[in-house]
C-alpha cells in the first residue's frame, strides 16, 4: 500500500510539472472618464464696493479740513523761507531753500506714515531730555504729543562742486541724525533715478552719527540750525506729511469710486 501511494504521489507531481501555469487574468487598462468641474463664482456686484467707498469718502471728507490749503501750511509759505513742491499723486514732498551761495533740498515721503514706527519709550524720554546726541531742537522738551517720526533728506550743494546730505528724522521738535554722506558728484547725489540709486548704493555713507566725537556732532547740529533745519522744521514737517497722506487718500477714493461706476 505504501508503494501505490508513493507511485500516485510521484504521477501527481509529474503531472504537475508538465501542466502549463494556470493563466492570471488579463489586466484590463482603465481610463477614468473625464469628469467635467464646473465652478460658478457669484458675479461681482460693484454697487455694494462702491457704495463703501462712498460712505468712507463721505467720512474723511466730514471730518477733514475742507480749506483747500490749511492755515500751518500757509503760514510756513509766507514766511518766504523754504519753497513747498508738491505734485498731486506723488508720495513725496520737496522743500527748496538758498542760504548764501548753498542750495538745500529737503525730501520726505508719505508712504510709510500707515506703518506703526513707535520708538521704545526709554528711547523717547531720552530724546526729550537731551538733544545734544543726534537731535537738533530746544522745543522737544515742550512737546506734549508724540507725533509720528517721518525720515528726511537733506541734501546741501554749492556751486563749487559736491554735495553732503545728511538722512534724519523729524519727529516731535527734533531732527534725529543718523548719518552725514559726502558726495564729489552733487549730480549723483541729487539724482532721483534707478541708476542714482545704484551708484549711491556703491559709495561710502559715512559713519553713524552717533560714532562722530560729541564735539563734530554739536557742531554739525549748529551747521543745520543755522540753515533753518531746526525745531520748527522738525514740527511742521509730521503735519504737512498727515495732511499730504489724507489729501492723496481722499483723491484715491474718488477715483477708485469713480473707476468702479464707470
Amino acid at each position: 500500500m505504501l508503494n501505490r501511494t508513493l507511485a500516485r504521489t510521484a504521477t501527481t507531481l509529474a503531472r504537475a510539472a508538465v501542466r502549463p501555469a494556470a493563466r492570471l487574468p488579463a489586466r484590463v487598462a482603465v481610463v477614468p472618464s473625464l469628469r467635467t468641474f464646473t465652478t460658478s463664482f457669484a458675479r461681482f456686484e460693484p454697487t455694494a464696493l462702491s457704495t463703501k467707498l462712498g460712505e468712507e469718502l463721505q467720512f474723511e471728507r466730514d471730518n477733514a479740513d475742507n480749506a483747500t490749503e490749511p492755515d500751518f501750511l500757509a503760514a510756513f509759505k509766507a514766511e518766504g523761507v523754504w519753497q513747498v513742491v508738491d505734485e498731486e499723486g506723488s508720495d513725496e514732498i520737496i522743500l527748496t531753500r538758498t542760504f548764501g551761495n548753498e542750495n538745500i533740498r529737503l525730501i520726505f515721503s508719505i508712504s510709510d506714515l500707515d506703518a506703526e514706527q513707535d520708538l521704545p519709550e526709554a528711547f523717547q524720554d531720552e530724546e526729550a531730555a537731551d538733544a545734544g546726541s543726534g537731535g537738533l531742537g530746544d522745543e522737544a522738551a515742550a512737546a506734549t504729543e508724540t507725533s509720528f517720526p517721518v525720515e528726511t533728506s537733506i541734501t546741501i550743494t554749492k556751486p563749487s562742486g559736491g554735495a553732503l546730505t545728511i538722512d534724519a528724522i523729524a519727529q516731535d521738535g527734533l531732527f534725529t541724525i543718523n548719518n552725514i554722506a559726502f558726495y564729489p558728484d552733487a549730480d549723483v547725489a541729487l539724482g532721483m533715478t534707478s541708476e542714482d540709486d545704484w551708484k549711491r548704493q556703491g559709495l561710502y555713507m559715512g559713519p553713524a552719527f552717533d560714532n562722530l566725537d560729541e564735539g563734530v556732532q554739536s557742531e554739525f547740529e549748529t551747521y543745520l540750525e543755522e540753515r533753518g533745519v531746526n525745531s520748527a522744521l522738525a514740527l511742521f514737517i509730521p503735519d504737512l506729511a498727515e495732511w499730504k497722506e489724507q489729501k492723496e487718500y481722499v483723491k484715491w477714493l474718488e477715483g477708485t469710486k469713480t473707476f468702479l461706476e464707470q
